[in-house]
């Protein structure tokens, strides 16, 4: 047995053949729990390594390599593969014991941006991504450096070479992913505000995949038992948490200043020892013990400084020992914050802050958690003023979300934040909504009207959202159409999101109009996806109305959807053909009202 740290250059550069053995499941990852922040993860290594190669002087040929070495890695986790008898003349072939799910992501990755690079006229970057995919002279799917379970190897073969996989396997997985890769990669790329940056961001992400992604490569000789070895790595075993080491700290320096360690536990600390703080929940990508994140975030909001999670214990020691804190009153104000931080945690019985709370955790803006703290913690803020603050930074969130903007910077936003506070302890100089309407730099800024109506309007949203960051949106705008006069003001959660011009249109929906065929084909496709042409609407119903056509859908949403959102629809468009005309329309008044619930940096301003 040995075990690496391993690049994906290393790991798939040579010509090799990772086959997963029919015994394991097959691809299930999806986009809300691993695409999208893996995604995320990708481009924000990209514009890391891109941001210190630019420090450094901004030649890839003169500095690129010394950039490479001293950004950080992002650590992709663990796989084991074992190694095949081979004969002499067959390719090297290893079976994939464990983490078939990250190595199938991730050939899917570099593949959709070898078929992105490729399309848009980077030949040599293409040809170089293909090293990773692709064997050379190899014929048949020996070609394919991974070669998947039986149930998906046929939406596996289309995608990596390059087919219309997500129509032709629209069920599965492996399509789904692809494409929403092969999307992410164009939008970012597409971003770029000239050909130079265009060639500067697939250096970036050529460089990321290549050599700044991680794996731990455990690879078993013939003799290994795969088993013994499998379980052995998967043991559960109680290691002592961060929380542990801090709570054992804090009574050995009451013990030392004289106090009972025992009152301090049974008073203070023991607050803090339930099932609910135990619990392991997840923080980014990994799970920690509940009690772990929280103080993580509590030393954020007390410090106004990053805290990594592996020096916790380190950072808590020195917040105490700096100006010679009485440890005490630290942990009394650890579990005076922690209250609060249960509260942000738990269902809400006001029904401002539960409609927060839920589009917050939809959001999955956890860096936010420091600023809340300290809003739901300190004496003094007035409810209206709490209510601001929600409202301004739901705002900042749901605006830059909509509109596809990077979400690397809000670390440091929000900590910058933290250490703004101090100075306005009670809100009263209006200090979120000043800070946060104040960032001009584009990993910061607030989105305006026009911005906003643009992601409306122009950006397929269906395809670049998680279902649930979607249907949060829409389930906002159907709540603001609803009024005191409304039997319920409560939108039902986990509706259907719909398409209202259905995906497979060709069959009951006549041909867009235009004299280029082409041209009006591909414009309908650019919409499709908009959230113009999306509605919510049950299960069942979805599944009755199918592909329909226009004249089948409206009726049907005019006897049973009761939604104020579809009740629009009917009135302002049931009269008339649905096309891209409509569908355009539409999306202006969605971002109009989206506008109202969410306000610009400007329009808070003004209100202040």
């Amino acid at each position: 047995m040995k075990a690496d740290t391993l690049s994906l250059r290393q790991l798939f550069s040579k010509d090799v053949r990772y086959v997963i053995p029919r015994f394991q499941r097959s691809y299930v990852w999806n986009q809300e729990d691993q695409w999208e922040p893996l995604w995320d993860d990708v481009r924000n290594t990209a514009e890391r390594y891109l941001e210190l190669l630019t420090e450094l002087g901004g030649d890839v040929a003169d500095h690129g390599a010394k950039a490479a070495e001293q950004v950080e890695r992002h650590f992709m986790g663990a796989v084991v593969l074992q190694q095949r008898p081979n004969a002499v003349a067959e390719l090297e072939t290893r079976d994939v014991i464990d983490g078939q799910q990250r190595l199938t992501t991730m050939q899917l990755l570099a593949d959709a941006a070898q078929q992105v690079t490729e399309e848009d006229g980077f030949v040599q970057e293409a040809k170089r991504l293909r090293r990773i995919v692709i064997n050379r002279d190899v014929e048949g799917d020996d070609e394919f450096k991974l070669w998947p379970t039986q149930l998906d190897r046929d939406a596996f073969r289309a995608a990596m070479r390059n087919g219309d996989e997500d129509l032709a396997f629209e069920g599965s997985a492996v399509a789904q992913a692809h494409a929403f890769f092969r999307l992410q990669v164009r939008e970012w790329i597409a971003a770029a505000d000239s050909p130079d940056e265009r060639t500067r961001l697939v250096h970036g992400l050529e460089t990321t995949l290549f050599s700044l992604l991680q794996l731990v490569v455990i690879d078993l000789s013939t003799t290994d038992d795969a088993t013994v070895i499998f379980e052995t790595l998967n043991a559960r075993g109680t290691p002592l948490r961060e929380s542990d080491l801090i709570k054992n700290y804090v009574l050995q320096e009451a013990t030392a200043a004289g106090q009972s360690a025992d009152a301090l536990h049974d008073e203070h600390w023991a607050r803090l020892e339930d099932d609910w703080w135990r619990k392991d929940v997840r923080q980014g990508r990994l799970y920690r013990p509940r009690l772990d994140t929280f103080l993580g975030h509590w030393l954020v909001m007390r410090t106004a400084s990053e805290v990594q999670a592996q020096n916790l214990f380190d950072r808590f020691r020195k917040y105490v020992k700096d100006d010679d804190k009485a440890v005490a009153g630290v942990v009394a104000d650890v579990v005076h914050v922690g209250t609060s931080y249960r509260m942000l945690e738990s269902p809400a019985t006001d029904k401002d802050l539960e409609r927060f709370l839920y589009r917050w955790k939809v959001i999955d803006a956890g860096v936010a958690t420091p600023v809340l703290l300290w809003l739901h913690s300190q004496p003094g803020i007035t409810t209206e003023a709490r209510v601001r603050a929600w409202t301004a930074i739901e705002s900042f969130l749901v605006r830059r979300m909509v509109c596809r903007l990077t979400t690397k910077d809000y670390n440091r936003v929000f900590i910058d934040l933290v250490g703004r506070l101090k100075d306005d302890p009670t809100l009263e100089n209006d200090a979120i909504v000043t800070y946060l309407a104040s960032q001009e730099a584009d990993a910061r800024q607030w989105p305006d009207d026009r911005q906003l109506q643009t992601a409306f309007t122009e950006l397929p949203l269906y395809r670049l959202l998680t279902l649930g960051r979607l249907r949060m949106v829409l389930e906002a705008i159907e709540e603001s159409l609803r009024t005191s006069y409304t039997e319920s003001v409560e939108v039902p959660k986990k509706l259907t999101i719909e398409h209202i011009l259905p995906r497979a249109w060709t069959t009951h929906w006549a041909p867009p109009a235009g004299d280029d065929v082409q041209e009006a084909t591909s414009q309908r496709s650019r919409l499709l996806h908009s959230i113009g042409n999306l509605t919510l609407i049950t299960g069942k119903l979805n599944t009755s109305q199918s592909n329909g056509p226009w004249e089948k859908k409206r009726v049907t949403l005019d006897q049973h959807s009761v939604l104020h959102l579809n009740k629009q629809l009917l009135t302002e468009y049931g009269s008339q053909d649905w096309d891209e005309a409509g569908i355009r329309a539409r999306g202006i008044d969605l971002a109009t009202r989206a506008s109202r619930i969410w306000p610009s940096a400007s329009a808070m301003s003004a209100k202040g």
